[in-house]
């Protein structure tokens, strides 16, 4: 039975009208929002409280508090969420923590007055007008988010292209203030471990791509149903909208207990649901007794999936337990689906959209007036050019060829010498305390022959020390972003094999990095691409599987004669 025809009996847990204004904030219309729990009439949920959750997060217990999230059906009105959402937004905040008032003195440099506009303030270009949601915002509120938008698009202006920004902004005001709604959104725009609002066209296409690949595998049933209803025409049109199924499509109470899931956990939380709407959706339509007509389906296929979030037959409670039931779904696999789509389209270098923009291969990837002078300043204090016959134009050249194999957004940020064996000397301990918490680093390797080679990679090397589940020491780490090069005597790049599809490797094709007291390995595979000794000063290269790259140096072992370890400020 769809939640609008629920009845008042099961609408259990509404409350007095002055309660439901301490839950949520001043600038929000509570006439119209309907307040659902999952306990049976008569019964009072054992609910954890904020101090539950908030000493989980304090101890460092972030999956005891995860479960705590998913299993906890707080009522839509609960008050809990007003300290709940900022503590768990501010958990993923980068960088000093904002003074009071922060928030204030931008505003009055953006808009010259603290007081709120009469006219409608002209939203900044990254957002998607056709997705400005609202929710139970009154038009007040709306005003306070289009300034809390716009403040977030001055402060951050490398954002070019992010639809979900402001939705989710809107979700966020009806449970706090128009100051803590900022710094939580500030938290999700720029986290260093997860993702939670993608903020360029490209990555916004990879999202939906995403989707579309995990559901073949996890929801198979529901898209080969949806592939055949698509009579003419591609079924790809269909995960185009998938994160409007949840944002745009979901009642607010279903949407406001998927938001207490992701403001811990990421997107990944939204890929769950909208697989568990894909199952959801199948088996109610093909269902005996379903109200559902197929001619109707195929006639209407691209309002299908946000007609049933409309008016979903689940509770929110079961709606969570379908998304974080799916087995085999891990955050490794999701983002190793995302990353291969990434690089994917970053090959082809075409963007989606109304206007289908292509990229020119030649400019892409090529340095910012910015990042020019981070490579000219690195080329001065390269160690390797003081060894290097042909001298610093060459020295620059190949450095500006390597920029432009760096993921575009690491040539945002500086480049910083962090290890070289010229200072720091040829010690393997030493290497581990001067890089191993930088994420990504770039090594370049000098042998006594004059070859220059090295690898991009995009792990910490303090992860040589993480332990599975079953506390063993994973051998290998790392993603599909690391890559080899070669810049003399020639220049080329070794991506991982993964971005051309080449999946019949297995596991040798995904063998990264690896590290102990006595050696670092790069690649591996029937062979080591990068192997160093603890010493630093011997090495040898051969082809590998993870990169499929021929030896980088002629004879196959090398004698180092320079190490240099870069990292980048604010990565």
């Amino acid at each position: 039975m769809p939640v609008n025809a629920v009845g008042a009996d099961q609408l259990s847990g509404i409350e007095e009208e002055s309660d439901i204004y301490e839950a949520f904030a001043p600038h929000v219309d509570t006439s119209n929002i309907s307040v659902l729990t999952d306990t049976p009439p008569g019964k009072k949920p054992n609910l954890k409280s904020f101090q539950d959750v908030q000493s989980l997060i304090q101890q460092g217990k972030k999956r005891e508090a995860k479960l705590v999230l998913r299993e906890n059906s707080w009522p839509t009105n609960s008050p809990i969420r007003s300290q709940l959402w900022p503590a768990l937004c501010a958990q993923h905040h980068v960088g000093k923590s904002m003074l009071d008032g922060f928030y204030w003195d931008m505003v009055n440099q953006v808009f010259g007055t603290t007081e709120l506009p009469e006219k409608p303030i002209m939203l900044p270009p990254f957002v998607d007008s056709t997705h400005c949601l609202p929710y139970h915002l009154t038009r007040k509120g709306r005003a306070v988010a289009d300034r809390v938008v716009s403040v977030l698009g001055y402060a951050c202006p490398d954002i070019t292209y992010s639809p979900t920004l402001y939705p989710i902004t809107s979700i966020l005001l009806h449970f706090m203030s128009e100051e803590e709604c900022y710094h939580c959104m500030a938290s999700l725009v720029a986290p260093k471990e997860k993702v939670f609002i993608t903020q360029t066209k490209l990555l916004y296409e990879v999202t939906w791509k995403t989707v579309m690949q995990i559901a073949k595998k996890h929801a198979k049933s529901a898209v080969n149903y949806l592939a055949a209803m698509c009579s003419g025409q591609k079924p790809e049109s269909i995960y185009m909208d998938w994160c409007w199924w949840i944002l745009g499509g979901l009642p607010f109470p279903h949407l406001v207990r998927v938001m207490d899931c992701f403001f811990h956990e990421g997107i990944k939380v939204f890929y769950r649901v909208s697989l568990a709407i894909l199952i959801l959706f199948h088996k109610h339509v093909t269902a005996s007794n379903s109200d559902w007509d197929a001619d109707t389906i195929k006639h209407d296929i691209d309002n299908a999936l946000p007609k049933f979030c409309k008016n979903i037959p689940v509770s929110p409670a079961k709606l969570l337990r379908t998304a974080f039931s799916i087995r085999a779904l891990s955050s490794t696999y999701i983002s190793r689906v995302f990353l291969k789509t990434e690089m994917l389209l970053k090959s082809k270098s075409v963007l989606s959209g109304p206007k289908q923009m292509v990229r020119s291969r030649s400019s892409d990837n090529l340095p910012t007036s910015q990042s020019q002078i981070n490579v000219q300043m690195m080329s001065h204090t390269l160690t390797i050019r003081e060894k290097y016959r042909e001298g610093l134009e060459t020295c620059r050249a190949m450095l500006f060829t390597l920029w432009s194999w760096l993921p575009v957004r690491i040539t945002m940020y500086q480049p910083v010498l962090l290890y070289t064996t010229e200072e720091h000397g040829c010690s393997l301990t030493t290497f581990y305390v001067r890089v191993e918490q930088h994420e990504p680093t770039l090594l370049m390797i000098k042998t006594c022959n004059n070859e220059v080679f090295g690898a991009y990679c995009s792990s910490r090397w303090y992860e040589r020390n993480l332990k599975d589940d079953r506390g063993q020491r994973q051998a290998y780490f790392g993603t599909g972003e690391t890559f080899l090069f070669s810049l003399y005597p020639e220049r080329a790049k070794y991506p991982w094999v993964g971005i051309e599809g080449d999946t019949g490797l297995g596991h040798a094709s995904e063998l990264f990095m690896a590290a102990d007291s006595k050696m670092i390995t790069i690649g591996g595979g029937e062979g080591q691409a990068i192997w160093m000794d603890e010493n630093i000063r011997f090495g040898k290269t051969d082809r590998c599987q993870t990169f499929n790259n021929p030896p980088l140096c002629a004879s196959g072992d090398f004698e180092i004669r320079v190490l240099e370890v870069y990292g980048f400020v604010g990565a």
